[in-house]
């Protein structure tokens, strides 16, 4: 969905969903539905009511997976910022020998900043001055001279947390696209569309019940748009906040 924007879908979907409301309405008044027997109005609602719960089930698993998608990228970000401050701490440690390395070190970060908060999908799939950045600075760590024990144990440590970033890094741009299955939400719209009609067709014709129809109609496109929202975490309404990676780049700066 990059060329559809989380407000531009939740905008159609909650347009095709009022528009099945405003059909059932209309049809009411042309479908003696209110004449049948209630054996068969109770046929309707019972075949009204699986469609409710496939898509109230269908609904919550989405909410629930791309809740657990957010949470995951948040935490890994969180995680990459920790080792990021821990392997500058530990080449600040590593004295005078290490001061060139602590730049391509904020230079990697800043990169890897730019790329994962980009509103350009293409970006955040892969960089390559990301890679070229990452080559260099690994290639630096290796390249560290180590005159005693204290320095080869540093070292070691920090060309695995060298590892541990990139890794991270690359887990990150696997899981920039989308993980909403378009076919899945396609048909949740559509069964939605088809309660909301089937709904007000058989729905009093009353301001309250109308009004009913149409605050359930906004509930679930709010839904919706939270699905959408959640499923791109560095970006739109909800982004993770890019806060902790810019403290310690200010801590780089003072040290």
């Amino acid at each position: 969905m990059r060329r559809f924007t989380p407000v531009l879908v939740t905008a159609l979907a909650l347009a095709y969903l009022l528009t099945a409301v405003w059909i059932g309405m209309w049809f009411r008044h042309f479908t003696p539905v209110h004449d049948l027997s209630p054996d068969s109005r109770d046929i309707v609602k019972q075949a009204i009511g699986l469609v409710i719960t496939m898509s109230a089930l269908v609904l919550g698993l989405l909410v629930d997976s791309t809740r657990s998608f957010y949470s995951n990228n948040r935490t890994r970000m969180l995680e990459t910022v920790a080792k990021f401050s821990l392997l500058h701490r530990m080449l600040t440690i590593y004295g005078p020998l290490a001061a060139e390395v602590r730049g391509k070190l904020q230079a990697l970060m800043e990169e890897v900043m730019r790329c994962i908060w980009s509103d350009d999908a293409d970006m955040r799939a892969g960089s390559k001055l990301t890679t070229q950045i990452g080559n260099e600075f690994y290639l630096a760590v290796l390249g560290l001279e180590a005159h005693d024990d204290a320095e080869r144990v540093l070292k070691e440590q920090a060309v695995s947390l060298t590892h541990e970033i990139a890794q991270a890094r690359y887990l990150m741009q696997a899981e920039s696209l989308p993980s909403v299955s378009k076919p899945m939400l396609i048909m949740l719209v559509h069964w939605l569309v088809l309660i909301f009609f089937s709904t007000s067709l058989i729905a009093p014709s009353s301001g309250a019940a109308n009004f009913a129809l149409i605050a359930s109609a906004l509930c679930v496109a709010g839904a919706i748009f939270l699905i959408l929202e959640l499923d791109r975490p560095f970006n739109g309404f909800l982004r993770i906040s890019s806060e902790p990676m810019l403290n310690v780049l200010r801590q780089f700066g003072r040290g």
